[in-house]
């Protein structure tokens, strides 16, 4: 009889952690193991997905969740009736990645968890596990989650952070609830894509637990060196060069501003190119940055990292960014900010790691690149480490470690 692994994640396909629930999924198939997947939020058509709720339980949780600063704790009802289905499923093994985002009850998910004594591996692809709301905190400098976030005014002053909160912070209660119930579950194993986030965890109250870092992988299929005209396309000289920033979501978090303040310091040589902008952003920045709007054509996008000459990824909050390794497999160096995991994927022969928010030394290392003969070749061989079908074997790898133990 074969196992079954159950993943459950805010999304299905879509998205990074989408994607990776998918990889995973590809993979169980070839070693003959049972998937199923349940999700919360979007559309699938993959026959092996189950939706946890409604759109209306989804609606009511992110209203009451916005209200009384409460990620998590609602979809009660909603949460009852998919364990009723993973009660006839018997999973040998539930793989949870991201379990905010108005969908599911946590505090009903690790009570049944707790009481099926079911091996749980825990993909924590941000830092909401340990704090009391947020899911990153390196932009703010907050450490209150290393005691219980009390009278945080960090939390106070970023409400409309995610996840968003209209009225007050409830960031003390919301540590001792997610405390109380991650911990004193007898197998679980937790997973940090980055060194940076398992360091992370080690001063959290999920210390006790087994961190094992598996780094994200990209598709080196698809993201590869490609030839094209899109310099053609962008009407920019062979003589100039591109630098290149790309996000779905482009915010002051992503490092926005810096490339506002890059295309006024910068020569013209330097031309800025930003993919993943909406139309407001393309309507206000600069005439100087060369503008493009979100893409889902992957073809594209490598076409894109394959003609710039740098990546610039200026992050303040990160945990390992899956594009710096989308450029260095395309053949284009990296230069980002000291920020959470970003720095891990770079190595001295294919990029330069900038401390936080110090946009001299990053204009410096800007205009002092070293273009060397070999660098793409580097970049190229540098991403090598990171085939999505190498990497995430390593879950694979992981499951049947666990069922063999059982």
């Amino acid at each position: 009889m074969s196992k079954k692994i159950l993943q459950i994640n805010i999304v299905c396909e879509t998205g990074s952690t989408g994607r990776i629930v998918k990889y995973i999924d590809n993979l169980m198939k070839d070693e003959h193991l049972e998937s199923y997947i349940a999700y919360g939020y979007g559309k699938t058509n993959m026959p092996n997905a189950i939706k946890i709720g409604t759109k209306l339980d989804y609606y009511i949780h992110n209203i009451l969740s916005r209200l009384f600063c409460a990620q998590g704790r609602f979809s009660y009802f909603a949460t009852k009736r998919f364990l009723k289905k993973v009660d006839k499923i018997k999973p040998d093994i539930i793989h949870l990645h991201n379990i905010h985002g108005n969908y599911i009850n946590y505090k009903s998910l690790f009570k049944y968890i707790k009481q099926k004594n079911i091996p749980v591996i825990w993909t924590l692809h941000d830092c909401w596990a340990f704090t009391g709301k947020c899911t990153h905190y390196q932009r703010i400098n907050c450490d209150k989650w290393q005691t219980n976030c009390k009278n945080c005014k960090e939390c106070k002053k970023n409400l409309k952070e995610y996840p968003k909160s209209y009225l007050i912070c409830n960031s003390k209660n919301e540590y001792i609830n997610k405390k109380k119930s991650f911990t004193g579950v007898k197998n679980l194993t937790i997973i940090t894509p980055s060194q940076w986030l398992k360091d992370e965890v080690k001063k959290s109250f999920l210390k006790n637990y087994n961190v094992k870092v598996i780094n994200n992988g990209i598709d080196l299929t698809d993201f590869k060196p490609i030839k094209s005209d899109y310099r053609e396309k962008l009407g920019i000289d062979y003589n100039d060069i591109i630098i290149l920033g790309v996000a779905n979501d482009w915010s002051y978090k992503k490092g926005l501003d810096t490339f506002i303040q890059l295309s006024n310091i910068l020569d013209d040589k330097y031309k800025i190119v930003l993919l993943g902008l909406d139309d407001n952003q393309i309507k206000k920045l600069p005439n100087k940055i060369i503008k493009i709007s979100r893409t889902q054509n992957i073809e594209e996008l490598a076409k894109l990292y394959s003609i710039a000459d740098i990546y610039i990824n200026p992050t303040l909050e990160d945990n390992f960014p899956t594009t710096n390794l989308e450029a260095l497999a395309c053949g284009t160096p990296v230069i980002t900010y000291n920020t959470g995991g970003s720095p891990e994927s770079i190595s001295g022969n294919c990029g330069k790691v900038v401390e936080k928010d110090n946009i001299l030394d990053l204009v410096n290392s800007i205009e002092k690149f070293n273009f060397d003969d070999n660098l793409s070749k580097n970049c190229i061989e540098r991403a090598k480490n990171y085939d999505k079908s190498q990497k995430f074997k390593e879950y694979i790898d992981l499951y049947f470690n666990i069922l063999n133990k059982r």
